[in-house]
């Protein structure tokens, strides 16, 4: 009878938990889609993981998009691995979809980044999926309406980022739209901080141009409007998420909104990433909070930066090892056509936290 009360205990924190269930993100458990699911019937929608009932029924009307969406998470995984590889969170538990820690499912610093990313990666590819060919519901992006430079002519396959932003906030922002799952203040959070990914991405688009002439010399450029790769998206919104902003949810005139937790009350801006409470600083292993910690973690003992032997072991201290690589080397170019190189070894120190 005396264990009531502890068994109690864990289902209530358990339920406390189901209530900051973000499933804003669980989509992204689509990268471990395997590949021999043809993703060409509206039942397979039915075997996709982490989706809501109405991510589930935009993949039955638009099951051309869904190996695109499949792709977008996959790319997501790889940039946030990348753009967070010198930090002591290193967006790893990102692997962990659909089921995520806390570092993740509550409204963090990290998350916002995520749901950010989540949210320009899928409209990034759509669009580049219209300009490719690969989805037969869309096509090259617009024409621009202003006169290109004096030598330049639109031309070219320009990338569709009306229909990447309709289609991709359609999906990304779906399960932040069902009714029971989780507070308000996440939803406005996320629903925020999906807005400002794709703000990042529509900033990111660019002119580009392909030179034309006699002996490539450059008299006509053919120009059209292209994104910047994802991982400059990415780099722009790690940018935002070293700058974020605390915010509570705080009656403003009639209702309650996204205000920034300071004394200077003021509206929180479109550009900037919030987030509702604070992360550990990831230094030590604990799951309950989202951290894997940095024990193992290799760092750059001559860097100053987050990546340096200091900041990643948090002053633990590291231990030296060697590594032998082996590279081509001496590679010599032989009239015609080959080239050929010597194998190398060198002896490359690294180091590693406590």
């Amino acid at each position: 009878m005396r264990a009531r009360p502890q068994v109690c205990e864990a289902l209530l924190f358990a339920l406390a938990l189901q209530t900051g269930v973000c499933y804003g993100i669980k989509w992204l458990a689509l990268s471990k889609t395997p590949a021999a699911l043809a993703l060409n019937q509206t039942q397979h929608c039915k075997q996709l993981e982490g989706l809501v009932s109405a991510q589930v029924q935009l993949c039955r009307s638009n099951l051309e998009l869904m190996h695109t969406v499949v792709h977008a998470a996959r790319e997501v995984m790889k940039a946030c691995r990348q753009a967070f590889a010198d930090m002591r969170w290193n967006c790893s538990s990102i692997e962990l979809a659909p089921n995520y820690l806390l570092d993740l499912e509550r409204g963090t610093r990290e998350s916002a980044f995520v749901y950010a990313l989540s949210a320009a990666a899928i409209s990034h590819t759509i669009a580049r999926a219209c300009t490719s060919g690969d989805l037969p519901g869309c096509s090259c992006g617009p024409v621009p309406g202003e006169p290109p430079g004096p030598g330049d002519r639109w031309g070219g396959c320009a990338d569709n980022l009306s229909y990447g932003l309709l289609m991709g906030a359609k999906f990304s922002d779906a399960p932040m739209k069902v009714k029971k799952t989780g507070s308000q203040a996440n939803k406005l959070m996320r629903l925020h901080n999906s807005e400002v990914g794709r703000q990042a991405l529509r900033a990111s688009l660019e002119m580009k141009c392909k030179c034309h002439g006699v002996s490539g010399s450059c008299s006509i450029r053919t120009c059209w409007k292209g994104l910047q790769e994802l991982q400059d998206v990415a780099a722009d919104l790690k940018t935002r998420y070293l700058s974020a902003t605390k915010v509570v949810h705080r009656p403003m005139g009639t209702r309650k909104h996204l205000v920034p937790k300071d004394l200077d009350i003021r509206p929180v801006k479109d550009s900037e990433l919030v987030y509702l409470q604070s992360s550990p600083d990831f230094c030590m292993k604990n799951e309950k909070v989202g951290s894997h910690g940095t024990q193992d973690r290799q760092c750059n003992k001559t860097s100053n930066g987050s990546d340096s032997c200091d900041l990643m072991c948090c002053g633990r201290g590291y231990n030296p090892y060697t590594d032998l690589v082996v590279e081509r080397c001496h590679c010599k170019y032989h009239w015609c056509c080959y080239v050929t190189c010597r194998r190398c070894e060198r002896t490359v120190e690294r180091y590693v936290c406590k």
